[in-house]
């Protein structure tokens, strides 16, 4: 593909914006049917609503002009898999394809009493689209059914580009095919550029590329101090519980300014844009008293340091606790790592800081459980410029490109596995989405602009395509 790209024409980009606003009724209609599917790709919840999420995606490309639409599983074990959505129409010659990638499961709803609306009902408020999953992700999924409609309408169902759309079925069930599928179906999914609609947006109204991801690190810690647990009032002094000890071994993880304290892991102050301290706190919910942790920028505390949260403890639960002294403790740690950081290297770094850091001679033993690697996008590539040219068409301003703290491990496996591809990873979200949360929400401005966007990098990518094949 060309290193740069020709803009595609001031009417084509009103034809595509215009075509994307009068869409807007029935794509909010089809996105709230997919919300009201509470497909959850987790072992505790019923399977036939992740197949019925997958086969309303299904029926959705289905009406498009894909040369084939599938329902594709790839076995783990006894377990037949969970259904993802593959649609394919194939490149002409000298036109490069593009992959469209958003998932079709969602987190479980939480505690009902903690939502202002039922979380499996869609509901159009105060500029939003209020319900489970209405943006994380499948206003992922819309956003592509969207573009490709209004794509398909202006540019014609001629041969031409290349398209292949993936919608995962497990990703919040934290994508444990992912890597198997990939090699069952790998000519499949193959693209020169590959979307990513599972971002956020720097905030309502500002279009944001994501340029960065931090990558994962996470296991289980376990202290142990007796062979079985005493009596308290007998045997405390000489003897201190493991849940003390593991209290004092997690104060090691951070200095006195609150920055990671791991020996060996990167750590950059280097950002392009920086995150307000007074936005951020409003964001994140942050009490008026609680000092921010760590040291740098706030976005490069965000982005390009490492992070590290205590998400679990395993401790006698205080309804039943008696006076004893508990012989074992454990706590589930969570490490988010910079871009350039080896995530092998860095589950070591943990592991060897645990068992150094062994609290009165107490016996430490540490199960890592998960890696993930970090991201770093190529802005300079074609991809990006389009992406970075089309944001501002669709909202009229200029994008920003931006990090994001959390990980998407899957976009290092695409890189792996298709190392000529180029990765944009474009946003829905917001600051107020609330994602994974109760009150999860969509911006309805910022969705149709999201839609624009992607029907004009569908364009110009094309275009791109013509001067190839000419």
């Amino acid at each position: 593909m060309a290193t740069d790209f020709t803009r595609p024409s001031s009417d084509t980009v009103d034809a595509l914006r215009a075509s994307v606003d009068g869409s807007r009724d029935i794509l909010l209609e089809e996105l709230g049917s997919l919300v009201a599917i509470p497909g959850i790709a987790w072992d505790s919840f019923d399977a036939a609503d992740l197949e019925r999420s997958a086969e309303a995606v299904a029926g959705l490309l289905r009406g498009l002009p894909f040369d084939s639409v599938e329902i594709l599983r790839e076995p783990r074990g006894d377990a037949a898999g969970h259904p993802a959505v593959v649609a394919r129409k194939a490149a002409a010659p000298g036109y490069p394809t593009i992959l469209l990638y958003a998932h079709h499961d969602v987190q479980p709803p939480g505690k009902r009493e903690l939502w202002n609306t039922e979380p499996f009902e869609a509901v159009e408020k105060d500029g939003r689209l209020w319900g489970r999953g209405a943006a994380d992700d499948k206003a992922g999924v819309m956003v592509h059914v969207g573009a490709l409609r209004a794509f398909f309408e202006r540019i014609g169902e001629r041969p031409g580009l290349g398209v292949t759309v993936f919608i995962e079925g497990e990703e919040e069930a934290g994508s444990p095919g992912f890597e198997d599928f990939l090699a069952a179906h790998r000519d499949k999914l193959a693209a020169d550029v590959i979307v990513i609609a599972d971002s956020a947006n720097w905030e309502v109204g500002v279009p944001a590329l994501t340029t960065s991801l931090r990558g994962v690190v996470g296991g289980i810690v376990e202290v142990s101090v007796l062979d079985h647990s005493v009596h308290s009032g007998m045997f405390g002094g000489p003897v201190l519980d493991a849940p003390t000890l593991l209290s004092r071994l997690i104060a090691t993880l951070h200095d006195d300014d609150g920055a990671v304290a791991i020996a060996g892991l990167l750590s950059e102050d280097d950002t392009d844009v920086d995150y307000d301290e007074d936005r951020f706190r409003e964001d994140a919910g942050v009490l008026d008293s609680v000092q921010l942790a760590g040291r740098g920028s706030i976005s490069s505390r965000l982005w390009t340091q490492p992070a590290l949260s205590v998400t679990g403890i395993d401790v006698t639960d205080v309804a039943t606790a008696s006076n004893t002294i508990a012989a074992t403790a454990r706590a589930k740690l969570s490490l988010r790592i910079a871009p350039g950081q080896d995530e092998r290297e860095a589950g070591e770094a943990l592991r060897k800081h645990v068992e150094d850091n062994a609290p009165f001679g107490a016996h430490v033993s540490f199960a890592l459980e998960e890696t993930g690697p970090a991201f770093r996008a190529d802005t300079g590539a074609v991809s990006s410029q389009i992406a970075l040219w089309a944001f501002e068409q669709a909202w009229g301003r200029p994008a920003v490109t931006a990090g994001m703290g959390g990980s998407i491990p899957f976009t290092a496996t695409l890189t792996r596995a298709y190392p000529e591809a180029q990765i944009l990873i474009t946003g829905i979200e917001d600051p107020d989405t609330r994602a994974h949360s109760a009150n999860e929400s969509l911006h309805i401005g910022d969705f149709l602009h999201a839609v624009t966007a992607e029907a004009l990098v569908l364009a110009a990518l094309a275009q791109q395509g013509e001067r190839s094949a000419e």
